[in-house]
């Protein structure tokens, strides 16, 4: 019954939140308002994520932070395995865009409130649309973003880290910055994939050491893809499936 309430509780607040921010940052892209970091297209996805997290009665814990150098663009490369991994990652990380699949787009008020803050939409079932987005990606990367992938694609239903799709690894080639792993342990506990409840309870979101592209090329791309998985996998054993 409480999870109940929980879930009916976080739904109300999520969709409300939603419609006013999303109206907000339509109007502003409207405007001409620019992007930059601590601007209003940075604090108003924080903002919404923070409110959602609040409403689920979500903590998150960030690790590594330390790891990232102030100024430095970065492709994060995140495991996904649950609808909580985007606000546990959107409160957590420096300014940022993410690469999203296009049906989102079509939600009414999260779609043009995700395009108006800059989110980058994919069509992962068209080789060249998908690619097209990578290179968009890539142009938000040269001008100082950093970009937010889940090279697993879609969500998966277990914490072992699954096969990861070659797109992100062109894309931090092409874009030449290195590429953190990014592990996120605790959102199937809130909300797993084959659930409709919500779950109080802690996220913890681990940034790894940066894996750097310095000297690789298009043909590296298997192996960049390679290093990045397993020191993803590595880490969530160590971390968390050890025992």
């Amino acid at each position: 019954m409480i999870s109940f309430l929980r879930t009916i509780f976080t739904v109300v607040v999520t969709v409300i939140i939603t419609i006013v921010l999303a109206t907000v940052v339509v109007v502003a892209a409207m405007l001409g308002m620019h992007h930059h970091e601590g601007g209003l297209f940075d604090r108003i996805p924080r903002f919404w994520s923070r409110v959602v997290l609040w409403a689920a009665g979500v903590k998150v814990r960030l690790h590594g932070l330390d790891r990232l150098t102030p100024g430095q663009s970065y492709i994060f490369a995140a495991n996904h395995v649950s609808l909580f991994d985007i606000p546990a990652l959107v409160c957590s990380l420096p300014q940022h865009y993410f690469v999203a699949k296009a049906e989102l787009f079509k939600v009414p008020f999260f779609g043009p409130g995700i395009r108006a803050v800059g989110t980058i939409p994919i069509q992962r079932s068209n080789r060249k649309s998908a690619f097209g987005s990578y290179d968009v990606a890539a142009e938000r990367i040269k001008g100082g973003s950093s970009v937010v992938v889940f090279p697993e694609g879609t969500r998966g239903t277990s914490y072992p880290i699954r096969p990861f799709k070659k797109g992100p690894f062109v894309l931090a080639v092409q874009a030449g910055v290195p590429v953190i792993p990014c592990l996120i342990y605790g959102t199937i506990q809130v909300l797993s994939k084959k659930s409709l409840r919500i779950h109080p309870g802690c996220v913890d979101v681990h940034l790894l050491d940066p894996v750097p592209i310095t000297g690789l090329s298009y043909e590296d791309r298997d192996h960049l893809a390679d290093v990045v998985h397993n020191r993803m996998a590595s880490a969530m054993h160590s971390l968390y499936l050890n025992s």
